[in-house]
């Protein structure tokens, strides 16, 4: 083989292993740990929900979620940061204005997505926190896959009855500024202002309530 073919060779060589190792990173993308076990992923995604997921197509896994709706417009402000950003609501696909929807409550806004473990184990506490809080908080998840219909199934099976905006294009974390982990929580007082951003996973009601009932 002459000295130019071997150089050929190795040229070759080296951009399969450049192919090989972005590749594998964009995978990691999703799936990686981050700080506590939690997960990491893009922080924008292109698209609200997949192509498949028609009101029609929808209309299972929201029958099996049955999830309540989400919270109504309400007069005030709401966070200057959320103003004009507009998501469908999962469990019956209403578009919700997300400032209005969360203007003049205390607000617990959890963002998380299907494919993410400590989200999973995170739901059901979020759920009895919203039990035990009853109309003084109001705990709103927020989706952040274009799978919708694996979201909707994901509390299915988890049992977990809480409104959820589904925002593929993690529309509602860029504004906020949420660090790019899951889950996340975002802590909304009623006048609109940010009490404090908690990019960790909780693993009780107990635990939530320390964390938050301090910041209202």
């Amino acid at each position: 083989m002459s000295r130019s073919a071997r150089w050929t060779v190795v040229v070759l060589a080296v951009f399969v292993v450049l192919g090989v190792a972005l590749w594998r990173q964009l995978g990691d993308d999703r799936t990686a740990s981050g700080p506590s076990g939690q997960q990491t992923g893009q922080l924008n995604g292109t698209r609200a929900h997949r192509d498949a997921d028609t009101p029609a197509a929808l209309a299972g896994p929201r029958a099996k979620a049955a999830l309540p709706p989400c919270p109504a417009p309400q007069a005030g402000p709401g966070p200057q940061a959320l103003q004009g950003i507009t998501v469908d609501c999962a469990g019956d696909g209403v578009p919700v204005d997300v400032a209005k929807s969360v203007a003049g409550r205390a607000v617990v806004l959890n963002l998380w997505a299907y494919w993410c473990g400590p989200c999973a184990d995170e739901l059901p506490a979020l759920a009895e926190y919203q039990r035990r809080m009853g109309t003084k908080v109001t705990v709103l998840t927020v989706h952040q896959d274009e799978n919708e219909t694996a979201g909707l199934l994901r509390l299915a099976d988890l049992g977990v009855k809480l409104p959820m905006l589904q925002d593929g294009r993690r529309l509602i974390a860029a504004a906020l500024r949420v660090p790019n982990v899951m889950p996340a929580t975002v802590l909304l007082r009623p006048d609109g202002s940010v009490a404090q951003v908690l990019p960790r996973p909780f693993t009780s009601a107990d635990e939530i309530a320390s964390a938050v009932n301090s910041k209202w």
